[in-house]
């Protein structure tokens, strides 16, 4: 055995408060986030104004965000891009949130399709979408009997997605940046 896998220490949510910069933390491991640039942040936007106005005006009971710390255990810790859920908010985010965007770069990659695709599929998020904005392309997957099966590659169509008694439309052409 590693003398690192030996003494490997094991982080908390309390530890994890007292960080500075930006983390995320799975099973007591740190991780670092990665800055985000311009066409992430970009395609945050655009996703977020075409979905946010859909929930206003047709689904009270969904809400959105970006950035929002995702308390999944004691040892975990996550923040996607952007989460929808369709519950009451509290003021921290412990609950399983029914859909997920990952926006994935070559830094991220490694957390957004394998590490937090593992985690999103275990804790039961009902749909995850991975969008490559250098790639004009989005994955989107959908959980079914416990596994994400992949619904669709889209590049420049619409795609609707259906929780609970609401649904809302992405315009994937207006996602990338131009």
């Amino acid at each position: 055995m590693s003398i690192t896998l030996k003494y490997r220490p094991h982080y908390t949510f309390k530890d994890y408060e007292k960080w500075q910069g930006d983390w995320e933390l799975v099973e007591g491991i740190p991780y670092a986030l990665a800055s985000p640039n311009f066409r992430h942040q970009n395609a945050v936007i655009k996703i977020v104004s075409q979905i946010e106005p859909q929930l206003t005006e047709g689904c009270k009971a969904c809400h959105i965000a970006i950035d929002l710390d995702w308390i999944i255990a004691e040892d975990t810790v996550l923040r996607p891009d952007i989460v929808i859920f369709c519950y009451e908010p509290e003021e921290r985010l412990t609950r399983t949130p029914n859909v997920i965007f990952e926006i994935v770069s070559e830094s991220s990659a490694f957390m957004d399709e394998g590490l937090k695709f593992e985690v999103y599929q275990r804790e039961g998020v009902e749909y995850y979408i991975l969008v490559y904005p250098e790639r004009r392309i989005a994955k989107v997957y959908a959980l079914k009997n416990s596994n994400y099966i992949k619904l669709s590659d889209v590049r420049d169509q619409t795609f609707t997605i259906s929780i609970k008694e609401c649904s809302f439309l992405i315009d994937f052409s207006k996602v990338w940046y131009q």
